[in-house]
């Protein structure tokens, strides 16, 4: 049996399993195939105690298969494959009751086991929980419960399991389903029912990954069950390296913020903590100015914020003002860091009410950032419920909102205090400013250090979304809009190199011509995120400068697959 990963998502991944010159795509459901129960005939693989022969592709129990009332049995090991690329997580269904030592489990092996092995977790797949199975990094499941539920007269939705006493009429029109009472099912029509649900979900969670937003679905389907709330908020709460270490820097999905679920996300809370601790407000400015959202993404683009920008260039003085935008779920967004996901990319439900959860993460990464950021001045043009929960944590000097921040009324205000405010200032320069403002976006992508050094003697040309980072007419790198981040020439890359940052080493007789494959990886700094700029090393000398589509880790075990997408690379 062969092994090939094709596609990730965060711990999720679609895979390719070669049986038997067979092809299988993971996350795959193993349909039980025993003389009592037949597999349906859509079923892609088969976990199977029979001598009966198949076309399909399956896979050999060393003991019988035990179902019904036999499941009690706790003692048993239902299920252990005979492939040594897999690997069956024993008991997984009694361990899943208790969220914690599950997670524990999966990951402690998830962690040991590296990525090439398979994860194979029986007797526990139900549509309800397959998303949150697969987004924990888990492969394979089987029809078990589709057949002990069917047993209990219970069908199987997305949206939970139900009794079918409960359906005075049935919600799925399916093949099997079609003009049929549920109370009136029998055993093997409601067992067709749960394969087929459990199969559509499997191939939804596929397309999901595909598209980048597994996290997404996960995230709808866990609402509707106390039990699997539990294990994500669990599962987020302490589990953010092995989340974030697989979880791309830059991403064009759009995340939907519609729970108290999406704070935890591990790309939100990444984004979070590189603002407090790497990320360094421009030096000149004195005024801060707080800002709400907006529906449109970037917030510059909204038409909100092009009121917002009208008043604040009214001033003579209008680079002494800096912009920071308070949000939900993101808490504090400086202006130059609008275009970095997520913060480029999300939607929020807006009712004027906030969550308290909402308010303690904006309380929280508010003061944080105040405390590392020093202004003269600060102005509010928020929204009077937000003030209300952050006015004792801000000093804020005045208030510019009237009813609403895009108001005749609250524009005209907050263009009158900032025309006399920015006049108490030493007038600073456009040039200046937008130097600055690189320098502070390059800290929250590279670190202050590395910033320092990008933007030493530079000048920074073009128009934005794109500026260029220009020394002496040679590009360093530029700000491209589409990936959020800026991408460095090879001049830029020379000072990864000296700082050693983001390096990969490839082998010395590797001949570099186009993308980087893992095979030919020698070495990689781990801190290397899918997304991030990688200047490449051979026989300890810079020849490229690239992006990233693996993790270093990943880059170091994995032996197969594309790991850097070069975008310059060193003439002979």
């Amino acid at each position: 049996m062969n092994f090939r990963i094709n596609d990730r998502d965060g711990p999720s991944r679609i895979g390719e399993i070669k049986i038997n010159n067979q092809k299988i795509i993971s996350p795959n459901i193993l349909f039980l195939h025993t003389k009592r129960f037949k597999s349906p005939n859509f079923s892609d693989i088969l976990i199977t105690n029979t001598e009966e022969k198949t076309k399909k592709p399956y896979f050999k129990t060393i003991k019988n298969i035990l179902i019904d009332n036999k499941l009690k049995d706790k003692k048993k090991d239902f299920f252990l494959l005979e492939e040594k690329d897999i690997f069956t997580l024993e008991y997984a269904y009694q361990i899943f009751r208790k969220p914690k030592k599950f997670l524990k489990t999966i990951i402690k092996n998830k962690e040991e086991l590296g990525s090439q092995k398979i994860m194979y977790t029986p007797s526990i797949a139900e549509p309800i929980n397959l998303s949150l199975l697969v987004y924990l990094g888990t492969d394979l499941f089987d029809s078990t419960r589709a057949i002990i539920s069917a047993r209990n007269k219970t069908m199987f939705f997305v949206d939970g399991n139900k009794k079918t006493v409960d359906l005075d009429e049935n919600p799925c029109v399916c093949q099997t389903c079609k003009n049929k009472k549920p109370k009136d099912m029998t055993f093997e029509e409601i067992l067709e029912h749960n394969y087929r649900i459990l199969y559509s979900e499997i191939k939804n969670i596929r397309n999901h990954i595909k598209n980048k937003n597994l996290r997404g679905l996960v995230e709808k389907r866990v609402k509707t069950d106390p039990h699997l709330t539990t294990v994500l908020r669990n599962l987020d709460k302490d589990n953010y390296s092995y989340l974030e270490e697989k979880t791309p820097v830059s991403s064009k999905n759009n995340i939907s913020a519609t729970s108290i679920e999406s704070i935890n996300r591990p790309e939100i809370k990444r984004f979070q903590k590189r603002t407090i601790s790497r990320y360094k407000k421009p030096k000149h400015t004195k005024i801060l100015l707080l800002l709400p959202c907006s529906a449109k993404k970037p917030y510059s683009f909204s038409k909100s914020h092009s009121f917002f920008k009208r008043a604040i260039f009214s001033s003579d003085n209008q680079y002494v003002v800096h912009e920071v935008i308070i949000t939900s779920p993101l808490g504090v967004v400086p202006r130059e860091l609008e275009l970095i996901y997520p913060a480029s990319n999300y939607d929020i439900p807006v009712t004027g009410y906030w969550f308290e959860d909402e308010k303690k993460m904006i309380r929280n990464y508010l003061k944080m950032y105040l405390k590392e950021n020093k202004y003269d001045f600060i102005i509010s043009h928020l929204p009077e419920e937000i003030n209300d929960f952050i006015n004792d944590i801000v000093k804020i000097d005045i208030s510019t909102c009237i009813k609403h921040p895009t108001s005749n009324e609250s524009t005209d205000k907050l263009k009158n205090v900032l025309i006399k405010e920015t006049k108490k200032f030493e007038k600073l320069k456009k040039s200046e400013r937008l130097k600055e403002d690189v320098e502070a976006f390059l800290s929250y992508q590279f670190g202050k250090k590395i910033a320092k050094k990008l933007i030493y003697n530079t000048s920074i040309k073009g128009r934005y979304p794109y500026l260029k980072i220009m020394k002496e007419n040679v590009q360093l790198g530029m700000l491209v809009k589409e990936k959020g981040l800026v991408s460095l020439t090879l001049e830029g890359a020379k000072i990864l190199f000296e700082e050693k940052k983001n390096l990969v080493k490839i082998y010395d007789d590797f001949e570099l011509k186009g993308s980087i494959f893992a095979p030919g990886i020698k070495n990689a700094d781990i801190n290397i995120r899918i997304g991030d700029e990688v200047a490449v090393i051979r026989a300890n000398q810079l020849v490229g400068i690239g992006s990233a589509l693996m993790s270093g880790s990943q880059m170091k075990e994995l032996t197969y697959g594309e790991a850097i997408k070069m975008r310059h690379l060193k003439k002979d």
